[in-house]
C-alpha cells in the first residue's frame, strides 16, 4: 500500500494517537462537535441537473435542520431553511418536488422561488410588516463541477478550494455532465459518525477485510492525506475473482475521455469531515455520513453518471453495484463491531501507523477544533460551555 501526506495542517504532538474512545460515545462531544466541526462543513444536495428547471427543488435534512435548494425564474438555485417566518411551519415535505410559489400549509405564507415573501391572507392584520423584511432565511450555497453544496455557516474554505488540489485529476470526468443513477438512498446505522468516516479512509483493512477489493486492486491501493481531502485509489489488474469482478473486468467498455491510466482505475475521495464520493470509469457514487447523535448516523447515498446507453456499459454498473454491495455488507460489519468496542471501560486510544496518514490527519482536525480530544478519559460532565 502506498501512503502519502500532502497535508498543511500544523504537527499534532499526539499524531501517533487515535481519538479516544470516548468521543465516538458521548453525547457532550457530539454537541462540541456540531458547534465547531459539523455545522460549517459542506453537504452535497444534488446535481444542477436534478433542478433543471424553474420550480424544481430538492431538499436535505442535516443536524436537525431542514434545507432546501430551489431554481428560481430567473434561473439561479438558491438554498434556504425549509421553515416558513410565521410560525416556523416546514414548507415542503419529501426528497425532491417541482413548484410555481414555495406556500406554508399551515397559514398559506406565500414565498417565490427567490425566497421573497410575496403574499399572506389577511396582511391588514399584520400593521407595519414589512415583506421584505421575512423572506425564506438564506443559506450558503456552492455549486462544484455541477454538485450543488450547502452549509449550515460561513467559515471554512470552500468546496472549489478543498478540492484544489486533484482539480486537475477529476477535470477529465465531466461531473457537470452527469446525471442520477437512480434515487437518493438512507442507511440508518447505529454508530458514531467518526466511525464511517475513520473506516472510509482506512488503508489498512482493504486487504484483511475486503477480498473482493483486494483481487480487484491487487497491492496497487494507496491512500494520501491533503489539507481538506484525503484520496485513496486502486487500479483494476488482471486475474481470477468472484463472477461480478471478472466479468466487470471483462465487460467494462471504454471510456473516451479518460486516459488509459483512469480507464482502470477506482478513486475514492473524502471531503472533510463526512462527505465522501468514488469515481469509477463509469459512475460516481456520492456518499455522506450525516450525525444524528452520538452513536447514530445516517449514511445518504446517490450515484450519477454520464448518458451512455451501451449494453457493456449498463452491465458494467450493474457489476460495479453487485461489487459494492459486497464491500458495504462488509464494511457495516466492521464499523458496528468498532463501535461496540469503543463503549468499553477497557479502549482509550490506539496507536497510528506511520503510513495511517488518513486517519491521523482526520484525529488532528478534530483536535484541532475541540482540544478536548486530546483528553485520553472522558472529562467530568459539563466540559463544553457551547
Amino acid at each position: 500500500m502506498t501512503a502519502r501526506l500532502r497535508s498543511v495542517t500544523a504537527a499534532d504532538p499526539d499524531a501517533g494517537l487515535s481519538l479516544p474512545g470516548w468521543t465516538y460515545t458521548d453525547p457532550e462531544f457530539f454537541a462540541a462537535e456540531q458547534a465547531l466541526v459539523l455545522r460549517a462543513a459542506w453537504q452535497i444536495v444534488c446535481h444542477v441537473s436534478d433542478i433543471a428547471g424553474p420550480g424544481d427543488w430538492h431538499t436535505l435534512d442535516y443536524l436537525g435542520e431542514s434545507l432546501i435548494v430551489v431554481r428560481a425564474d430567473d434561473g439561479v438555485i438558491r438554498a434556504f431553511t425549509n421553515v416558513c417566518r410565521h410560525r416556523g411551519s416546514r414548507l415542503v415535505d419529501g426528497a425532491s418536488g417541482c413548484a410555481k410559489k414555495l406556500v406554508c400549509p399551515y397559514h398559506a405564507w406565500t414565498y417565490g422561488l427567490d425566497g421573497r415573501l410575496t403574499g399572506l391572507p389577511g396582511r391588514s392584520d399584520y400593521p407595519g410588516l414589512r415583506l421584505e423584511d421575512h423572506g425564506l432565511a438564506p443559506v450558503d450555497l456552492e455549486i462544484w463541477q455541477g454538485f450543488v453544496f450547502v452549509r449550515l455557516e460561513s467559515r471554512g474554505p470552500s468546496v472549489a478550494a478543498m478540492m484544489a488540489p486533484y482539480e486537475a485529476e477529476i477535470r477529465p470526468y465531466r461531473f457537470a455532465e452527469m446525471r442520477a443513477l437512480g434515487r437518493v438512498t438512507l442507511r440508518p446505522r447505529a454508530v458514531n459518525w467518526k466511525n464511517i468516516a475513520d473506516n472510509y479512509s482506512d488503508g489498512l483493512h482493504i486487504p484483511v477485510a475486503h477480498p473482493g477489493l483486494k483481487r480487484l486492486f491487487g497491492n496497487s491501493y494507496g491512500i494520501e492525506a491533503a489539507a481538506d481531502c484525503d484520496k485513496m485509489w486502486g487500479d483494476i489488474g488482471t486475474g481470477s475473482g468472484s463472477w461480478s469482478e471478472r466479468a466487470y473486468r471483462r465487460l467494462l467498455p471504454p471510456v473516451a475521455h479518460l486516459d488509459a491510466a483512469a480507464q482502470q482505475r477506482w478513486l475514492y475521495f473524502k471531503l472533510w469531515p463526512n462527505v465522501a464520493f468514488d469515481i469509477y470509469p463509469d459512475q460516481i457514487d456520492f456518499m455522506q455520513f450525516l450525525p444524528v447523535s452520538a452513536t447514530e448516523t445516517i449514511i445518504r447515498e446517490i450515484s450519477y453518471g454520464l448518458p451512455d446507453d451501451r449494453r457493456e456499459m449498463r452491465a458494467a454498473r450493474y457489476l460495479n453495484w453487485r461489487i459494492n454491495r459486497q464491500v458495504n455488507a462488509e464494511d457495516t460489519a466492521l464499523v458496528a463491531r468498532v463501535q461496540a468496542g469503543m463503549a468499553s471501560a477497557s479502549y482509550a486510544q490506539g496507536p497510528l501507523g506511520e503510513s495511517e496518514v488518513c486517519l491521523r490527519a482526520f484525529a488532528a482536525k478534530v483536535r484541532a477544533a475541540i482540544p478536548a480530544a486530546r483528553v485520553a478519559v472522558r472529562p467530568a460532565a459539563g466540559w463544553f460551555r457551547g
